[in-house]
């Protein structure tokens, strides 16, 4: 692959790191309620689940989760299921007058729920395979060697992880942080709500 090749790759996985879905709420609110290192833990731990992913495109086998409708379908009602679950805990975060910033709560997720949610926020979006799919069918043959397609893997994780890394800073600068603390319930319902739509949709497609 030349330069041109590699920062192509880089733009793609970057448009669909930045286009609107159910990550961008985990993050902010991963963020905005355990703090800013909190925050850093899961669009990590986001990157980590999106490099599974693309190791598989890769690789050639996520072609088995998007051709074989047992896995896909699985996965989608996992996804939703967990989306679900999200929304629910935000909902009862709000009704229970729990701060969204308030690293001192009893209710602040702490590191490992923040990796398993970052993770699996991006693992369980079957999507993910049929995105990778595309992409790299640009990029990928028979004889790519495995050492480029390791690589495409790592930029990807890399550039995903990257996008909500800037996410996680930018919602736990102290000024953003001073005007969020205004509207902590409503943002928290505001969470739950779109995560509910995002849940829906899921099964819906």
């Amino acid at each position: 692959m030349s330069m041109f090749d590699w920062l192509t790759l880089a733009g793609l996985c970057l448009l669909g790191a930045a286009s609107p879905g159910p990550s961008v709420a985990v993050i902010v609110a991963q963020a905005l309620r355990g703090g800013r290192l909190q925050g850093v833990v899961a669009a990590l731990a986001h990157g980590a689940g999106v490099g599974c992913y693309a190791l598989l495109a890769a690789l050639g086998l996520a072609a088995l989760v998007a051709n074989v409708p047992v896995v896909f379908t699985g996965l989608r009602w996992a996804g939703a299921v967990f989306l679900l679950w999200l929304a629910f805990m935000a909902y009862r975060s709000a009704l229970a007058g729990v701060g969204v910033f308030d690293p001192q709560s009893k209710a602040a997720a702490g590191f490992g729920k923040a990796i398993a949610t970052g993770f699996l926020t991006a693992f369980l979006n079957p999507k993910l395979a049929l995105f990778f799919l595309a992409v790299y069918s640009q990029f990928v043959s028979a004889l790519t060697p495995l050492s480029q397609k390791l690589g495409m893997a790592a930029v990807s994780a890399g550039v995903d992880a990257l996008w909500y890394l800037v996410v996680a800073l930018m919602v736990t600068h102290p000024r953003v942080i001073r005007g969020l603390r205004r509207q902590q319930r409503n943002l928290q319902l505001g969470f739950a709500v779109l995560l509910v739509v995002v849940a829906l949709q899921v099964l819906a497609n």
